[in-house]
C-alpha cells in the first residue's frame, strides 16, 4: 500500500484489470515484459501518469507533449504516432469498462536488448509500450488532513548530471529520497536544489502560501509538472498572486500554508515539514479554494457541468 499523497482506496476491481502491452491485452497476472527490456535492464525509458475523469483522459495533450520531449532527449522514437497512442489508451479503457476515478501508468521503453548492456545500439526491437489502468481514488484524509514532509540530503541535480525535465524511469534519486523520508517518519521527501533552495518533492510538486501569495520553486530543478502548471494558471486567472522563485527552508517553515500537487491526488495540504507545524497544522483557506478551483478545472476539461 502506498502512503502519503499516493495512498489510495483499495478497489477489488483492480484484480481483474486488463493491461495493454504493445497493443495486446493481458490479464493482470499474465502481463509481462522481457528481462532484456531496456526499462528492466537500466530504467531506459519515459513514462506518464494519466487520470481518467468522467470518460476523458484529462490534459492528455500536455502529457503526450512531455512524453515525446523526454523520448527525444533520450534519442529514441516511441514508434507510434500520438494519435495512434491516444486510440490505444482509449481502447484499453474501453476494454476495462472504465469511466472515472482511474489512474493510468503509461510506460515507453527503448525496447528489447540483445544483451543486458547500457549501449542503445544493442537494442533489437521497437520500443515497448505498456498501459496499466487501475481504479484509484486518493484517501479522503490525504485531501483534508494532508501530509508530512521531511527534507532529505538527496538534491535535485543540474541538468548536466541528470536533467530533471526528463520523466524517465531512472528515478533512483527520488527513491532514495523517499526511503530517507520514510525512515524519518514522514509521508514524502522535500528535496533541495544544488544551491540549497527548495526544489520539489520526490513524487509531487511543492507550494507554500505566505501573506496571500502562492510560491513555488523557480522550476529549474524539477519536472515540468502538468498539475503544477495548471495550478499556477488557476492562480493567475483567479487573481491569486503566484510567484516562481527561489526560497529557503527558513521561509518555508514560517509559511501560512503549504501544499503539494500531482496528477493522482490533485492538490493535497502539507501539515508539517521537518517536525515544524505549517500554519495551524490544518488545511488552509487558500489551499481549500485551489482544491475547489482544480476540481472545477478537471470537470471543465472533461466537459462535465455540475448543478
Amino acid at each position: 500500500m502506498a502512503t502519503g499523497t499516493h495512498e489510495y482506496v483499495d478497489d477489488e476491481r483492480n484484480a481483474a484489470i486488463r493491461i495493454d502491452i504493445d497493443g495486446k491485452l493481458y490479464p493482470r497476472d499474465k502481463a509481462k515484459v522481457s528481462v532484456f527490456d531496456s526499462n528492466f535492464v537500466l530504467g531506459d525509458g519515459v513514462w506518464e501518469g494519466l487520470r481518467l475523469h468522467e470518460g476523458k483522459l484529462i490534459f492528455l495533450e500536455q502529457h503526450l507533449e512531455r512524453l515525446w520531449e523526454g523520448s527525444k532527449a533520450l534519442d529514441f522514437d516511441p514508434g507510434i504516432t500520438r494519435e495512434e497512442l491516444t486510440k490505444r489508451l482509449y481502447k484499453t479503457i474501453k476494454a476495462n469498462n472504465m469511466v472515472t476515478d482511474v489512474h493510468i501508468r503509461l510506460m515507453v521503453s527503448r525496447g528489447i536488448k540483445a544483451t543486458p548492456y547500457q549501449d542503445p545500439r544493442v537494442t533489437i526491437s521497437q520500443p515497448t509500450i505498456v498501459i496499466i489502468p487501475e481504479y484509484k481514488t486518493p484517501k479522503p484524509t490525504t485531501l483534508t488532513k494532508g501530509v508530512s514532509l521531511f527534507t532529505v540530503h538527496v538534491r535535485r541535480g543540474n541538468p548536466d548530471i541528470q536533467d530533471p525535465l526528463i520523466n524517465s524511469h531512472s528515478k533512483l534519486n527520488c527513491i532514495i529520497a523517499c526511503i530517507q523520508a520514510t525512515k524519518a517518519g514522514a509521508d514524502e521527501a522535500l528535496m533541495l536544489d544544488p544551491h540549497g533552495f527548495v526544489a520539489t518533492c520526490n513524487s509531487t510538486h511543492f507550494f507554500i502560501v505566505k501573506k496571500g501569495e502562492v510560491w513555488t520553486s523557480s522550476g529549474n530543478f524539477c519536472l515540468h509538472g502538468i498539475t503544477r502548471g495548471n495550478v499556477i494558471d488557476l492562480c493567475e486567472s483567479n487573481g491569486i498572486p503566484v510567484r516562481q522563485k527561489t526560497f529557503s527552508l527558513t521561509e518555508t517553515y514560517s509559511a501560512d500554508e503549504a501544499f503539494v500537487t500531482g496528477t493522482f491526488a490533485g492538490i493535497a495540504p502539507v501539515r508539517s515539514i521537518d517536525g515544524r507545524t505549517i500554519g495551524n497544522g490544518k488545511r488552509g483557506k487558500l489551499t481549500k479554494k485551489l482544491q475547489s478551483l482544480y476540481l472545477q478545472l478537471i470537470d471543465s476539461e472533461a466537459g462535465v457541468t455540475r448543478v
